[in-house]
């Protein structure tokens, strides 16, 4: 291609920078956190549901309008905040299992505010990225991104498991938060000018809000594409909600076991969003996100068979490296095709709305799974989520989502 290489651009080399290490953490914490609450609080999965839940409920308060506020000011502050934030909750949750003085319900307040902060965050970044490089480099941007979380995420639980059983899992968050601050720092180094918001004297919330969900529920390509991802994120949270308690006391799994199951997913992730550019410009972005969807329900049927023991270790990771694969392909397709087909002044508020109603679908599904594997058992939920992610995928596979290309830069619904 001809257009100029991405470290060319350094306000995205920084931004790319400032995700590997927060990233890092952000594959650290979950498994943490987890542990802490078996172990240290004495949890079972309705506690740990409710937990989760607390962790997207921000999002069911905040999510539309943070994307309306973000359409109306400069993004690269609020990320520089969200970083902050994440850093000094993490912080206190580590100071505070350390001590004793952590519950449940005090964990899932400051996991609240973790939510909080990863709302803006999310919703500040999604936006700002497609301003730091041209609109035809943005696949490429998105799928560098996308193989530094993931491979982030093959690093972070073997880092989180490691520190877990050689010190502890509160110590493991309190690296978490040092990642976040290390982030917020090198953010706030970030120099490009960012193009000032359009002002509009007339905006009104409520219009906005309603011009944001109109755009994609109405579009012939991204509604049925945004259906399609929240039953996703429904049934997919059902199955990582109770992985680490299923994992750990049905298989009698460690906490490095689990993470290396875990890190699969990170390792075929990154080879996953390296292909994806190129295997898009291909057969299109369409299609491979159909594919990625399928890849889902095979990899978590993986998951529901596992035996107990070593040859359970064998069977996660096989299921969590195809699991990785997809959520690599599918990560920087789908966020560049939808930023590409939108125009400047809606992308916050188009991401915000279909963000909103992803991380919606975890706030219910997380509660919903813990006390569902009370009632029913662990591996009969994953069955069930399983199902559900099978549908997800038809969704998506009988739309005109899966004959999606990415437009041309002379393509009017681009113009910005």
């Amino acid at each position: 291609m001809s257009e100029r290489p991405l470290l060319q651009y350094p306000a995205f080399v920084r931004l790319w920078i400032a995700d590997a290490v927060s990233c890092l953490g952000m594959f650290v914490v979950p498994l943490a956190v987890q542990f802490i609450m078996i172990d240290t609080l004495g949890a079972d999965q309705a506690d740990i549901g409710i937990v989760r839940a607390a962790q997207w409920v921000p999002t069911l308060l905040f999510g539309l309008v943070a994307g309306v506020w973000l359409d109306r000011i400069r993004r690269r502050p609020v990320l520089i905040v969200a970083n902050a934030l994440s850093a000094v909750v993490l912080a206190t949750i580590g100071a505070m299992a350390l001590n004793g003085t952590l519950t449940v319900p005090g964990m899932a307040a400051l996991v609240f505010g973790l939510g909080t902060a990863t709302v803006f965050f999310h919703a500040a970044h999604q936006t700002y990225l497609p301003s730091l490089v041209p609109l035809t480099l943005l696949p490429r941007a998105s799928a560098r991104i996308e193989q530094t979380m993931t491979a982030a995420e093959s690093v972070g639980p073997l880092v989180a498991g490691a520190l877990i059983r050689v010190a502890s899992a509160p110590l493991a968050v309190l690296v978490n938060a040092l990642t976040y601050a290390i982030s917020a720092v090198i953010t706030l180094t970030i120099r490009q000018p960012e193009s000032p918001p359009q002002k509009r004297p007339d905006r009104r919330v409520g219009r906005d809000l309603a011009e944001g969900a109109r755009w994609v529920y109405t579009h012939r390509i991204l509604a049925p594409y945004a259906v399609g991802l929240h039953l996703w994120f429904f049934f997919h949270s059902l199955v990582t909600t109770l992985y680490v308690f299923y994992a750990s006391q049905d298989l009698g799994l460690g906490s490095l076991a689990v993470g290396i199951t875990l890190a699969c997913a990170g390792v075929t992730g990154v080879l996953g969003a390296g292909l994806a550019p190129r295997l898009a410009e291909r057969f299109g972005v369409g299609t491979m996100c159909v594919l990625s969807d399928w890849l889902t329900p095979l990899a978590y049927l993986g998951v529901f068979a596992a035996p107990a023991g070593g040859a359970g270790v064998a069977v996660l990771c096989v299921a969590y490296a195809i699991n990785g694969v997809g959520m690599g392909l599918k990560g920087p397709l789908e966020l560049s095709y939808r930023n590409a087909v939108t125009p400047l002044h809606l992308r916050g508020r188009m991401n915000s709305t279909i963000r909103t109603f992803n991380w919606s679908m975890l706030a219910i599904s997380g509660p919903l799974a813990g006390f569902l594997a009370v009632w029913w058992g662990n591996r009969a939920t994953i069955a069930l989520a399983v199902v559900g992610l099978v549908v997800a995928a038809c969704v998506v596979t009988f739309s005109p989502f899966r004959r999606a290309v990415m437009p041309g830069t002379d393509d009017p619904v681009t113009a910005t």
